[in-house]
This record gives structure tokens, C-alpha cells and sequence, in this order.
């Protein structure tokens, strides 16, 4: 989960979409408490008052919270998740793709590509991004639109800042909620994930407000519905991350039998994410992994920069990334995840 923009899917997985809801306190509401022992009702003061000093207007403010209450259910979810693990050795990476690039996805991926494929045309002549990049993040985050979680987003984000575990986060993202809100979005609309991503995207508030594009210029960013503004702010997204045009994310490479990876592998630590980026190796040319018998299955200038990753070990398959690779990574950091978005675009056009 890279820090420079906490991406709106990184909370998001499948067992916890659309259980939530507005409904009522839980029975275990009581024993929910914040951190520093604060009352529920005592912060949300505190919060309503920086979404006004921040130029949130009070009748948003009113209608996001009328009958707030904290959400027991979202704490639980939250402190589920898993930490930085501590061991070596990963999952395989195989197993992840069968079941996340399968055929119903590719077919739905497909048919998504082909409905809107002017769409697609038009936004990769203005963003630079492949129009099968962005259905594929479509794809991945929300099922094309069919999965997108109906927590109560004011609640969530409200539960999340008072609990305190990351208070200054969920604070912060809760005022932006209340910026979106502000735009004449309703309480009902603004629904999604446990920890407040929202929309065929899966933005934050804040990405929201920093990237969502108005993709048919009707003036208004619609990212629970419509297909252009959804894709528009996608593409958006990835060129605002910087991703060049005219590059794939990667190609499958050819690696001699023997050949050991390892010896190769970064001396880099990265800031974000250590563990995702130290299973790739130092930069290369391609003409400087040929030389040493790696060679990329597609055409790749000669002088194209990429890292060589072989995430299930010697014999297994190989790939050299580019640096929109990283950009997926951006996205949400995990390499299944990464790579699942790439198969899966290279999949929506072959």
C-alpha cells in the first residue's frame, strides 16, 4: 500500500464486499471503544468542525451524519488484516493467476472492451494509458461493476478516525467524504468498501477529489455508473502515476536453464513496500539481459530499462516488467495483484 497516495483498493477484497450496509448498531456496539477512550459523540464534534473550517457546507454535514454511530463490524475487519509478514518465501504465484485471471473474467473483459472500445480509443489518445489496462483494473476492483460494497462510507471512515489506530488516515478521508457529498452525491450513493473506497474504481474520498475525471462532460465525475467517467478517471490515474505510452507493462522472457536470478537480484530497499519490490531484480537494458541469455518473447527496443521477475523459481515461468509495472503497483501494491491486471489486459486483447 504505497503511502503517497494509500490506493483505494487496498482494503478491498471479495469476502468483505457488500456485507455492510446502514443498517443499525451491531449487538457488540458497546463494546467498541476508541483508543484513547474518547466518546464517539465527542470526536464526531471534532470532525464536523474541521469539515467546516475545510468549507463543508453545513447542511452536507448534517444529512452525512444524522444518526451516526460507530461500527463494530469495521473495526473488526480492520484490525483483521493481515501485517508485514516477518518470514521469507511467498505463496506461487500460479495458483493466484488461475483463479483471478480465469474465463469468466477474460470473457467479461471482452465484452466490456468491445461495448466501449470507442470510449477505450478516445481516453488512451488523450491519458497515454491502453484502454485493456484500464478495463482490467475495472475488472479486478469491482467485477466490472457488479461488486462495489454498500458500507455506509460516513460511518466507516467516522469509525475508523474515532477508533485511532489510524486516526489522522480515516480523519482525513472522512473530510473529504464530506467534500464529495458536497457535489451533490447522497448519503445512499456514497456506499463501498469497509474502508471507504467507493465506486467502479474503488478511489478514496481524496483520490476522488484529486483525479476523478468528468469523462462525457455532462460536469459531473460519476464513478458508480458511468462507464466514461469510470474510465476516464482510471486512465487518469495512471498517467497522474506515470505511466508511459507506448510501453507495455512487461513480456514473458525466456530464461537459460541454469540461469540464477538471484545473482541478480536489487540491492535497493524501497521506502514503500520493501517486500513486493525486493523480489525483482537490478535494472537492465534489453540488450544487456540478452547478452546474458534472457530473452523477451515480444518486441522490446533494445534500451528499454526492465527487471527481470521470476516469482515461482528456476524453471518456472519468467517475465522482464517495465517501469509501468510499477505504475500497476501504484495502484495497489502486491505483486499478484500487479500481475493478475497485466495478464488479464493482455488476455481482454489477444
Amino acid at each position: 500500500m504505497p503511502i503517497q497516495r494509500f490506493f483505494a483498493f487496498a482494503f478491498l477484497t471479495i469476502a468483505t464486499l457488500g456485507l455492510g450496509s446502514i443498517a443499525a448498531p451491531s449487538p457488540t456496539q458497546a463494546q467498541v471503544a476508541a483508543r484513547d477512550g474518547i466518546a464517539f459523540d465527542a470526536y464526531m464534534e471534532l470532525l464536523k468542525a474541521r469539515a467546516r473550517a475545510e468549507g463543508v457546507s453545513e447542511a452536507t454535514i448534517q444529512r452525512m451524519t444524522v444518526g451516526l454511530t460507530p461500527n463494530a463490524r469495521v473495526i473488526r475487519l480492520d484490525q483483521g488484516q493481515p501485517g508485514t509478514p516477518t518470514r521469507r518465501g511467498y505463496p506461487a504465484l500460479a495458483p493466484y493467476i488461475a483463479t483471478h485471471v480465469n474465463s469468466a473474467r477474460i470473457a467479461g473483459g471482452r465484452s466490456v472492451f468491445r461495448a466501449h472500445s470507442g470510449q477505450l480509443r478516445a481516453i488512451e489518445r488523450e491519458y497515454g494509458v491502453p484502454g485493456e489496462i484500464v478495463v482490467a483494473i475495472f475488472g479486478h476492483e469491482t467485477s466490472y461493476g457488479r461488486i462495489r460494497g454498500n458500507f455506509d462510507l460516513s460511518r466507516s471512515l467516522a469509525t475508523l478516525a474515532w477508533e485511532g489506530r489510524r486516526r489522522d488516515l480515516f480523519a482525513g478521508e472522512w473530510v473529504a467524504l464530506m467534500k464529495v457529498a458536497d457535489r451533490g452525491f447522497t448519503r445512499g450513493e456514497l456506499v463501498g468498501s469497509y474502508a471507504g473506497a467507493f465506486g467502479n474504481p474503488q478511489f478514496l474520498p481524496s483520490v476522488y477529489l484529486r483525479l476523478a475525471v468528468d469523462g462525457d462532460g455532462d460536469g459531473r465525475a460519476n464513478i458508480f455508473s458511468n462507464r466514461a467517467d469510470t474510465f476516464a478517471s482510471i486512465a487518469n490515474y495512471f498517467k497522474d502515476a506515470g505511466w508511459r505510452s507506448g510501453q507495455p507493462w512487461g513480456v514473458r522472457a525466456a530464461v537459460p536453464s541454469g540461469f540464477d536470478v538471484d545473482a541478480y537480484k536489487t540491492e535497493l530497499v524501497a521506502p514503500v513496500c520493501p517486500r513486493v519490490h525486493e523480489r525483482h531484480s537490478q535494472w537492465k537494458t534489453v540488450a544487456e539481459w540478452r547478452a546474458l541469455g534472457v530473452q523477451p518473447q515480444r518486441p522490446l527496443p533494445d534500451d528499454t530499462l526492465t527487471s527481470l521477475f521470476q516469482p515461482d523459481g528456476p524453471g518456472t515461468r519468467a517475465w522482464l516488467l517495465t517501469g509501468n509495472y510499477r505504475v500497476i503497483l501504484e495502484y495497489n501494491c502486491s505483486n499478484y495483484y500487479a500481475m493478475s491486471v497485466g495478464l488479464l489486459a493482455d488476455e481482454i486483447v489477444n
